[in-house]
């Protein structure tokens, strides 16, 4: 038998009702659903009967990575939570995705997932030590915080062990709840379930290599020089800098390729300066994204003691601060993350800040106090959305009305009033607490169902939520106008895919983004300027399927989506052109199957595929069109006093996004009047036993 490369070959699985731990062959997924998500729809798609619920014990969890996680591949360091979603009312299928340590850990422990089955009695925690697997009593830890959770687990294993935990919000299986590893990296929506199930935690370190394909080490030297020196960008893949520079023939404001001359991480010994970042120069690839300044402002530069990142990342986007405000709160001087993370607290400040600062101090001092204390308590802001559905609550006067008097009275809301970062204790506080402001972490459409929040909350158009699937926008209608529109539809959660954005938010002029695109996907009509769109096209629904199916490969090979794919380059040597198929070399590289760019994407369109098939599954019914891909009013009730298809506004049309729809079922081959993939289109993807499974359900178009 070959050896296997890339893949470890193995999964574990284990059930927590019955201690029973076992392993198996994960090559059975590997060959046609490539790891990470694919693997994970598969086995809820087989495993999990119908019907059941997210925190019912039937529901199964599975954590799992890819061929290119621990292979040293760059922004590799990712893992793939899938289970079903409590947050939608059908319970549907949805993902959750956490960088740091733990899916490269994962690996070098010898596996490519964790299947998690069943539900303890009691508190436990899954130690893994390489081969040696067991379940331990964690009710020391039932109660804490991640935070203490994992130092606890780390006197036990090591400090060289990952720790993924949960914290009070799991525990008490709070919709909105997140599984964190290495104490700031989160994954939202499923941490509850992990609470059902009674696993406090999962602790992993591992000795084992991960193998490439025999004799390709010098081929994957020359791959990893030739990304880093060519094609990659900064966060996001933005591949021109913030400000002018020498080398630079291009700049954009809202770059994340903050570093320039004269610009520092100024709380390292001794401070160092990010300087100029020229492409080629693959030492400095790391100090070109600053983000805690773009995030938090000029002021953070002064605190700022490193940016961070995941296994195997060369962008570094994790700010690492000096707050020491922080110890006022009782906590450690240090604070830790990057984007919705700081940005969440800050939408919790209904009045500002004290200081009258968007940008201040105390709004530095306010954010990380609320992401060090949502990371603790396992808390997930929905992107953003948790802030959202309280500042609409309150700011309507539904949030007093649905207090008991007691309650209300027992909330210290002159730290709201007086913009005192104090406010994110009391905020956080009672969302973990049992009172009734805690329901603001059932989501959007538990808390409707709760409170009878009213049409406006969905229709508003500044409130960003999506659909009752419970999720809010994330890159939608203002990115790509149709394109946006029809990313976000094909999720049971907020889309969490950058593909699209990656590309359209890249920095570089709108003439030469059109070229590229008439590359990729076949005209240049699949871009639209900002704010000056035009009606639907069949290039715009190709460009919207890549963008899907990018995510699920990247989601499923695992790579950060929030880099990848290599739309574009820094380069001016190569006219700015990045390289779309470096997945498929660095597959091919890996597992010694090769694959071109065409036959990988094709694997993607079936994970995508599936995905479909197993919301389709879930929802019980093949009328997506009209039950599942909802497109909120505001996107064509924004900017009353303009008309779809002018200059100056995101506003589209309700004929042309049903045109949008059909084009897209169209492009996957999926039945036009319902959304639903066709028997023919399951067996061309190889899918056979998904679509007898669904004829069996009367669910197949």
């Amino acid at each position: 038998m070959a050896k296997v490369t890339g893949w470890t070959g193995k999964l574990l699985r284990v059930n927590l009702t019955t201690g029973k731990i076992t392993t198996e062959d994960s090559m059975k997924y590997n060959k046609d659903f490539i790891g990470g998500a694919g693997l994970g729809y598969k086995v809820i798609f087989d495993e999990v009967p119908q019907g059941t619920k997210a925190f019912d014990e039937a529901n199964k969890i599975v954590f799992a990575v890819g061929p290119l996680t621990g292979t040293t591949a760059p922004c590799s360091g990712r893992t793939n939570i899938t289970s079903l979603g409590p947050t939608n009312p059908y319970h549907a299928v949805t993902d959750s995705h956490m960088g740091g340590n733990f899916g490269p850990w994962l690996k070098f422990a010898g596996y490519d997932a964790i299947i998690i089955e069943g539900a303890s009695k009691s508190p436990v925690w899954l130690k893994i030590e390489d081969d040696n697997v067991t379940i331990e009593d964690a009710s020391n830890l039932w109660g804490k915080g991640v935070i203490d959770t994992t130092h606890e687990i780390n006197k036990i294993m090591g400090k060289e062990a990952c720790v993924a935990a949960i914290g009070p919000a799991g525990e008490k299986m709070k919709n909105l709840a997140s599984i964190v590893n290495t104490v700031n990296h989160s994954a939202g929506g499923h941490g509850g379930i992990l609470g059902a199930k009674k696993l406090k935690a999962i602790g992993i370190k591992g000795t084992k290599a991960v193998h490439i394909a025999e004799g390709k080490a010098k081929d994957w030297l020359d791959l990893n020089k030739y990304m880093l020196g060519e094609i990659i960008g900064a966060n996001n893949n933005h591949v021109v800098p913030s400000t002018p520079q020498s080398w630079a023939e291009y700049h954009s404001k809202g770059s994340r390729w903050t570093a320039q001359t004269a610009l520092f991480w100024g709380a390292a010994n001794p401070p160092v300066e990010t300087g100029e970042c020229p492409p080629g120069d693959l030492n400095k690839v790391g100090l070109r994204t600053q983000k805690a300044v773009f995030d938090l402002g000029p002021v953070a530069e002064a605190r700022t003691v490193k940016m961070g990142g995941c296994y195997s990342c060369p962008i570094r986007c994790q700010s690492n601060l000096y707050v020491p405000e922080l110890e006022k709160y009782g906590l450690t001087p240090y604070a830790t993350s990057t984007c919705i993370n700081f940005s969440a607290p800050g939408t919790a400040m209904l009045n500002g800040y004290s200081d009258g600062d968007s940008k201040g101090e105390v709004a530095l001092i306010t954010k990380c106090l609320g992401s060090r204390l949502a990371d603790d308590y396992g808390i997930w802001s929905n992107y953003g959305q948790l802030p959202r559905d309280f500042k609409y609550a309150y700011s309507t006067g539904k949030l007093k009305e649905v207090l008991p008097e007691e309650e209300w009275n027992s909330i210290d809301w002159s730290l709201l009033e007086k913009g005192d970062p104090g406010w994110m204790l009391e905020f956080y506080n009672n969302l973990i607490g049992d009172g009734e402001f805690s329901h603001l972490l059932d989501g959007p459409y538990y808390l409707d169902q709760r409170w009878n929040l009213g049409e406006e909350y969905w229709n508003g158009a500044g409130n960003n939520v999506w659909s009752k699937m419970a999720y809010p926008k994330h890159h939608s209608n203002e990115a790509g106008a149709q394109v946006g529109v029809l990313v976000n539809i094909m999720f049971n959660r907020d889309a969490n895919s950058h593909t699209h954005m990656n590309f359209i938010g890249a920095g570089l002029p709108i003439e030469l983004l059109k070229e590229i695109a008439g590359e990729v996907w076949g005209s240049p009509d699949a871009l639209d300027a900002p704010m000056n769109y035009t009606p639907m096209n069949e290039y715009k629904a190709k460009f919207a399927k890549w963008s899907i199916d990018r995510n699920m490969l990247h989601d499923s090979i695992t790579l950060c989506n929030w880099v990848w794919p290599m739309t574009v380059s820094p380069s001016k040597e190569r006219n700015y052109r990045g390289d779309t198929a470096l997945e498929a070399k660095f597959y091919s590289l890996a597992t010694g199957i090769e694959m071109s760019e065409e036959e990988l994407d094709l694997q993607a369109e079936r994970i995508t595929t599936l995905h479909r098939a197993l919301t389709i599954k879930n929802m019980n019914t093949i009328d997506m069109r009209n039950e599942h891909d909802y497109i909120p009013e505001w996107v064509f009730n924004v900017d009353p006093d303009k008309k779809p298809f002018t200059e100056g506004t995101v506003k589209l049309d309700r004929e042309d996004m049903q045109l949008a729809l059909t084009m897209l079922y169209r492009e996957y081959g999926w039945d036009e009047k319902t959304g639903a993939p066709t028997r023919e289109t399951y067996e061309r993807l190889g899918l056979k036993d998904v679509a007898d499974e669904l004829e069996k359900l009367n669910l197949l178009p």
